[in-house]
């Protein structure tokens, strides 16, 4: 076979075997094609395979020196890129959690408003309803639940600690772990039940928060609830709404898998799931951190709180919004 033929028969292959070199980090630049008709990782191994192949022909052939020498740096940084270590786990959990969570959340949006909806309807439609009838209380939470609140809250009872009853901070730590995580696992795991689950746990959980923020707004104990909620608040209701995500997206594939195997839709969806989880319970972590260290302290100024809180649901929204825009898909699925 003359070079000619052989040059048209494999150029378009090398091509794309060079733009995913540029991808990933194995090519000399990155061209204006890069990432156009791009090609799936699990392919690349036989692709490198063939190259070897192709170049071992052109030399054998005694095609010009210029064309061994593009296959031959072909062939090297496609052993660089497919034979080099791993990245570190920390590394790889990194940058799930700064790219790859962020992206995941943002592929799943239909069930991420859903959830959204779900759960702050009715936090915020019942926290309404307290304002004008403030006796409705009565009918959602029981009297001694009301009783601890008013007590965990009362701002005329400088001893007690700002949102618990006793406690060191470590002790509460552990509390507040053990407690929000149990919660985004309930969250998610509802899902099994064809979502029903996820979506009673979400209105459950926003009709509770609700009824407990709108009695003690309407009984006066406001500016104590909220300067103890508000620096844990992005991070925790966040987290929890992307468990519902997760829960919602589980119960829709189990229910309808489409034209996918029943067991296969529900295989990848707790796939997925699963790697949401990863990032909620991050989350829901560093909520408990926040609420044992930083929201129950009474000493801090009412204006530097609600400030901190401010910026925490600038920086949160603002990571799932934008965190990993601009990666190629395939590197969240990798994360």
């Amino acid at each position: 076979m003359r070079q000619e033929q052989f040059v048209a028969r494999h150029q378009a292959e090398w091509e794309a075997f060079e733009q995913w070199l540029q991808r990933r980090g194995g090519g000399p630049g990155r061209s204006r094609t890069a990432g156009t008709g791009a090609v799936p990782d699990e392919e690349m191994p036989a692709r490198y395979r063939r190259l070897c192949q192709q170049l071992a022909l052109a030399r054998r052939r005694g095609y010009s020196p210029p064309l061994v020498e593009r296959l031959q740096q072909l062939m090297q940084g496609g052993h660089a890129v497919l034979y080099r270590a791993p990245p570190p786990r920390w590394k790889r959990a990194l940058e799930f959690l700064v790219a790859g969570f962020p992206q995941l959340v943002r592929q799943q949006a239909g069930v991420m408003w859903a959830s959204t909806a779900l759960f702050a309807l009715p936090l915020v439609g019942l926290f309404a309803l307290l304002q004008w009838k403030p006796e409705l209380v009565h009918h959602v939470l029981d009297p001694m639940t009301l009783a601890q609140m008013e007590r965990m809250y009362d701002p005329a009872d400088p001893r007690q600690a700002l949102g618990r009853d006793s406690g060191s901070d470590w002790q509460m730590f552990g509390h507040y772990v053990m407690n929000n995580i149990s919660i985004g696992l309930r969250t998610f795991a509802g899902g099994l039940l064809a979502g029903v689950g996820t979506i009673v746990v979400l209105i459950a959980n926003g009709v509770t928060i609700g009824a407990v923020a709108g009695h003690l707004q309407a009984i006066g104990s406001g500016d104590p609830f909220w300067r103890f909620v508000a620096g844990h608040a992005a991070l925790e209701l966040t987290a929890i709404v992307i468990a519902g995500g997760a829960g919602l997206r589980l119960g829709l594939d189990l229910v309808a898998p489409g034209r996918r195997r029943r067991r296969d839709a529900l295989v990848q969806a707790g796939r997925i799931g699963a790697r949401l989880c990863l990032g909620v319970a991050v989350m829901l972590l560093l909520a408990a951190f926040v609420e044992a260290f930083w929201s129950s302290t009474q000493s801090i100024p009412a204006w530097i709180k609600f400030s901190v809180a401010g910026l925490l649901w600038l920086a949160v929204l603002g990571w799932l919004w934008r965190g990993g825009h601009g990666r190629a898909a395939e590197d969240a699925d990798a994360a």
